[in-house]
């Protein structure tokens, strides 16, 4: 992996210890332990980075290293503020999808930065619709990063908090029988009373964010910081992040633009209402391996 925009030198004392493997999405969307094909990304400092002028040095990222490069921000004194940050892959001619999973357009180094940037956040949120697609698994536990949440107090793994105005899932689904930490499910005050009953059933915490049948985004990220989750991480789908953008509540986006081309009509990384005025985002650091590139954009 290449450096192609310096990110903030940090030391990755503070993070996390691990080897170099490769973490990939299972056929159900698990992170698991090792990558497709096994592989891990070298590493090459920009040039007059720190082990000095046009010295180039191929090495392997370790998850420390990942970790402390994709650090959510410190939080500040008092009440800490919830930060938002979003991870999508996007092929070269927009598509977010192909055939309807995210799997084809991916590669074994964009699912070791999924799988760090879970290992990092308090809960991962996502929409009914991806959950089914992607077949959605509880999170599991990474012993590299073990000490790290510890310390930081966070629980053993993220939650998984699933976007839903209808609350039409399937409660036999691993998320809601063995989670490592109860499932949460964001809908609105005015769902289904039988189907909210039904979810706390099977053990999901349900969470109101919305006056009306749907959530509204503002309320989903308080009401989720009020429970100790103020490292946020979407997964999307596209429908679910357009609403996050069109309600200007999105931090952060990561996006691993990936070196294919699908045509056909697979949506974009976000759809559904459009903004008044484009939001502008500042690229913050740029990573390469293999032809993949891995953006990290914050908020101006």
């Amino acid at each position: 992996m290449r450096r192609l925009f310096p990110v903030t030198e940090e030391t990755a004392a503070q993070a996390p210890a691990g080897g170099a493997r490769t973490a990939g999405r299972g056929p159900e969307g698990e992170v698991s332990p090792a990558g497709r094909d096994g592989s891990a990304g070298g590493v090459r400092p920009p040039v007059g980075g720190p082990v000095g002028a046009g010295a180039v040095v191929d090495r392997e990222w370790s998850l420390a290293e990942l970790a402390a490069a994709y650090a959510y921000p410190e939080p500040a004194q008092g009440a800490p503020r919830p930060w938002l940050r979003a991870n999508m892959v996007s092929s070269l001619d927009g598509a977010a999808q192909h055939e309807g999973r995210s799997q084809p357009i991916s590669s074994a180094t964009d699912m070791r930065i999924f799988g760090t940037l879970r290992a990092l956040a308090d809960v991962v949120v996502v929409g009914a619709e991806t959950v089914r697609q992607e077949g959605y698994r509880p999170a599991r536990v990474r012993d590299e990063f073990a000490g790290a949440r510890a310390a930081a107090g966070q629980t053993p793994v993220p939650a998984i908090a699933i976007v839903t105005a209808s609350l039409e899932l399937d409660l036999t689904l691993p998320l809601f029988t063995s989670p490592l930490v109860p499932t949460l499910v964001l809908t609105g005050a005015a769902a289904a009373p039988d189907r909210i009953a039904a979810a706390e059933r099977a053990g999901a915490q349900v969470v109101i964010a919305g006056e009306g049948m749907g959530v509204e985004p503002a309320r989903a990220v308080q009401a989720l910081a009020g429970l100790g989750h103020t490292r946020l991480l979407t997964e999307g789908g596209p429908r679910l992040l357009g609403q996050l953008i069109a309600a200007d509540v999105l931090d952060e986006l990561c996006l691993t633009l990936s070196p294919t081309l699908t045509a056909g009509n697979a949506q974009r990384i976000a759809g559904g209402p459009s903004v008044a005025v484009p939001h502008r985002f500042e690229l913050a650091s740029l990573l390469e391996q293999d032809g993949f590139l891995f953006g990290r954009y914050c908020r101006t």
